[in-house]
Parts: C-alpha cells; structure tokens; sequence
C-alpha cells in the first residue's frame, strides 16, 4: 500500500485561494505526482490530476457530491434535492431527462435559431451605442433566447432582472462574502419564480406544447412515478436555464481568442469553418471555467496502489487536466489543431466533466455549449463590425470563476451584409503591421476605384465627433474632409481610417509600423 503524499502546510485554505485553477497542479507538480493530500477548512481532501484519476472519479461509483462542495457553491449552482445531488438510479432517472432536451438535433437547432435572432435584435441597438461589454451582452442574449426556448412566455419574465440573477449566482459560486449573500437573496427570488411557472403549467392554465423543455420538467415523474415537488422541478427549470446563460464567457472567451489570432478570425470571416468546432473546443479547453470538482467516496476502495476510505473529502482538478503536458503539447499555447471534441475524447478532456453524460454527473449540456459558441464565432466573424479598444483583459487564475474585469468592451458596432467581410479593428502586433497595412491600401484602392478616392473619413469613435485624434468640430456623419484639408494631429490606428490618396500612404505605414521604415514603405504601397 502506497502512503498518499501530503501537503506540509497546516491547512491550505488561503493557498487555493491564493492559487485558485492552479492550487492543484502546483503541488503535483512540486511533488512529481498526481495525487496528494491537504487540508482544507481544516478537513482532510485528497486532491487529483489527469485522465486516469478523471476516469476514476467519473467511471466508478464510487463517489457522491453530497456533503462535496461547500454549502454556498451549493446552493448557488445545484439547489435543493437537484439532480446533481441524487445517485443511483434516482439519479439516472432524473438525469435523462436533460440529455432528451439538450441534445436532440431539433432542440439544439431551435436554440441557435433563438440565440441568432436575439443576437441580430441585440446588434441593432449595440450600433446605437458608444461601447458595449460583450460578457453583459453575451449573458443577456442567452437569456432571452433560453427563455423562449423553453416555451417560457415573454409576459412571465423579466429577461434583464433574470440575467442579473443568474449572473450573481455564477459569479459568486467561488468566493464568501456580501456579494455571496447578495447572489443567494437573488437565487431564492429565481426560485419563486420558478415555482410560479410550474404551478401555471401541471393545472394547465399555461399552455404548451408537449415538447416544450418546461413543461417536461415539469411532468417529470421520478422512479418513484411521482411528479417532482413544485420546489424540486423550480430547481431543475433553473439548472436547464442557468448553464446556457454561463456560455456567455465561452463567448466572451473565444472573442479574445479571436482578437489575439487575427490569421483565425481572417479565415472563419472569410466562410471556411473547416476549423470552426476545434476553435470552440481549444476554447473550452484552454480558457478557465470551473477548476475542480468534489466528490466523497461512498465505500473504501483501492485505486492505484492507494487507499481511499469511505467518506474521504476528494477534489479532481478540472482545469489541470486540460493542461496536462502529458497529453496536450505545450498546453498554455491556443491551437485549434489540436482536433479535439467532447463526443470522441476520454477522459483527458473535461471541461464539463467525463464519462456517460447519462450515467455520471458530466454536464449534459456539452452540445448546446460547443453550438452556441462556434455560432457566436460565425456572429463575430460574419455578422459584424467592431473596435477592440484598449483595456486589460488579464485572466486573474486566483479569482473563481476568472474573467477579465474589462468584460471584453467593444467599440463602433455594426452590422454587415454577409456578402461583405468584416472587420475587427485592433492594435496589431508588429510582425502583423506590415501586412495589414497592404492588405488596408488594397481596400482604399478598391474604394477609390468605386469613387470614393481622394476622401479621408474623420471619426473619433469615443466622442463621436469627425476628426483625428479628437477633433473639436462635429459635423455630420455622412459628411468626407478631402485629406488635404485634415490638419489634425495623427490619430491612432483604431481612429483614423484613411482611403486612397498617395499623400496619405506613408500615413498609413507610420500608423501599421512606426518606424523609418513606414516612410519606406508608403510609397511602395
């Protein structure tokens, strides 16, 4: 019997916080394993990495979530008598009604038929806007389209105070404090909005039609053929709604992939999605979610040369696993290449989870997050235009769950044709510089030809004034300055859209490429 190693520290609670997705790989790491044993709140938890110990903890029964996770996490992302809190075949039973709905090729197209629309209704009001957040919107956005997918009736719901509910319950699931207090107040006001909705459905003063995802839980009878409590079915109409509006931060997440590889955002803009579903995935895999999971064993048992006791506090480390050396090459580095997906990969990849989604506590909803993440690609490659300006979008690992504080803000919205291509307007790296430059007096070239040459636009996007570099004089927006009557100081590349005029060229290369050589290059442009 093989002693599992342990952690000198005396507790290490203010670690994991300090730590936060990196806790356990540090210390398995340190410890050249993959396995050892902490304190945490003063118990005892053995903590885990990698494929094997993911297949242990998912493919065996040989744990529980009851008593796994602290009471707050709880109740801010499970509830009362959820189905992630059943086991067995009560939790079989239960659990395969969510399959039904999140994977049926019907429900998965109703909802990206739902998230387009109110993505497009959303973009008409984004272009009235000085900036917008992506996350706020992302978030918002779901929620609309989640409600109406589940047959939720558009009088029956505030879409915005709802977004605000959800959002507090994910935001506050890792952390204790006011905001936490803050997130279960607003959890038990979703609850009793839950309640409402199942009490109009059961006596049918709700009409809906027998595929409708609220009205099934609803009429869900457990093994014991009972219907579900009014409580218990208002907790799983919330577990079905919340994690669909948590994919907002897949969104936001693939948004800043795409802003960081322009060769990536250039190539799905342009129609071909032959690696449309591996970005999304290398985004699941990539960026944080959710670092660990919690289970206690429910009988002692052997695994690998260890004994675990029965009752033993165990945590697999999520976020580890998915940056496992051993099997992902250079694991901090963002490749679509990778070919990775969720329906053929084992158990080194979960970042929702492992195993049989019908059998084990994996989230069942991995389809609805891959489709409504390649399709928020397809939105931000190909249904519009927008400005990154700068901001910190640093990923603070030791805040759960982590997000950047700016929430991805974005600059001069617009809708586009999809005939045309659009365009993401951000400072670019300097080896990008040159060719972007080309690329841009192609573009003036072919606006000149169309008679629009010899005109330089003049738009600061911040004050929404006509001008470089904030001019004092607004004029109207459809208005052109001929170039040689523009005295403003050089404005910066997200500012100043210059179109063809050969006096203007070696303006565009100092902007692309500061430096003697933009003076170069103007001319050969």
């Amino acid at each position: 019997m093989t002693a599992i190693p342990r952690d000198t520290a005396f507790d290490s609670t203010l670690a994991l916080l300090r730590d936060g997705y990196e806790f356990i790989s540090r210390r398995c790491d340190r410890f050249g394993t993959d396995i050892f044993a902490t304190r945490i709140m003063l118990r005892r938890a053995v903590c885990l990495r990698g494929a094997a110990a993911a297949e242990m903890f998912y493919g065996s029964e040989c744990f529980t979530r009851q008593g796994a996770m602290p009471w707050t996490t709880l109740r801010l992302l499970q509830g009362k008598r959820s189905v992630q809190q059943l086991e067995g075949p009560a939790h079989r039973r239960r659990k395969a009604m969510f399959p039904s709905l999140l994977r049926e090729q019907e429900k998965l197209e109703s909802m990206r038929r739902l998230f387009t629309q109110e993505w497009l209704r959303a973009l008409e009001s984004w272009k009235a806007r000085d900036e917008i957040v992506l996350f706020d919107e992302a978030q918002l956005v779901l929620t609309r389209a989640a409600c109406a997918w589940a047959g939720i009736p558009t009088e029956l719901h505030d879409p915005e105070k709802l977004c605000r509910e959800f959002s507090a319950m994910i935001e506050n699931a890792g952390s204790v404090g006011p905001a936490t207090l803050r997130a279960l107040l607003l959890r038990k006001r979703t609850e009793r909005w839950a309640r409402s909705l199942i009490r109009r459905v059961r006596p049918g003063d709700l009409v809906l039609p027998g595929t409708a995802p609220l009205r099934i839980v609803a009429e869900h009878r457990d093994a014991d053929r009972k219907l579900l409590d009014v409580s218990s079915a208002a907790v799983e109409v919330i577990n079905l709604l919340r994690p669909i509006v948590a994919v907002a931060r897949y969104i936001m997440f693939a948004a800043m992939a795409l802003r960081d590889r322009p060769e990536w955002r250039e190539q799905f803009a342009a129609g071909d999605e032959r690696h449309l579903e591996t970005f999304a995935e290398e985004v699941r895999r990539a960026y944080p979610f959710f670092p660990l999971v919690g289970g206690r064993a429910v009988k002692a048992f052997e695994w690998q040369g260890y004994r675990f006791r029965e009752g033993e506090w165990v945590m697999l480390d999520l976020y580890g696993t998915n940056h496992d050396a051993r099997r992902f090459h250079a694991p901090d580095r963002f490749d679509p290449e990778r070919q990775i997906s969720w329906t053929t990969q084992g158990f080194d990849f979960i970042p929702q989870g492992g195993g049989e989604a019908e059998l084990t506590h994996r989230c069942p909803g991995e389809a609805f997050t891959v489709e409504l993440t390649k399709q928020a690609i397809r939105l931000l490659t190909q249904g519009m235009s927008y400005e990154v300006p700068e901001q910190d979008l640093t990923l603070d690992l030791s805040r759960i769950p982590a997000r950047p504080k700016s929430g991805f803000v974005m600059r001069d919205v617009r809708p586009i044709s999809h005939a045309s291509k659009p365009i993401m307007r951000t400072r670019l790296l300097p080896d990008q510089r040159i060719s972007a430059a080309i690329r841009e007096q192609r573009q003036h070239s072919r606006l000149a030809r169309n008679g629009n040459g010899g005109r330089h636009e003049r738009q600061c996007h911040k004050h929404r004034y006509d001008g470089c570099a904030g001019a004092a004089r607004k004029i109207g927006r459809k208005e052109r300055l001929p170039a040689d009557q523009c005295d403003q100081p050089l404005a910066p590349w997200r500012e100043c859209r210059p179109r063809q005029d050969r006096g203007r060229q070696a303006h565009v290369a100092r902007l692309l490429h500061p430096s003697p050589l933009g003076d170069l290059l103007g001319p050969a442009l």
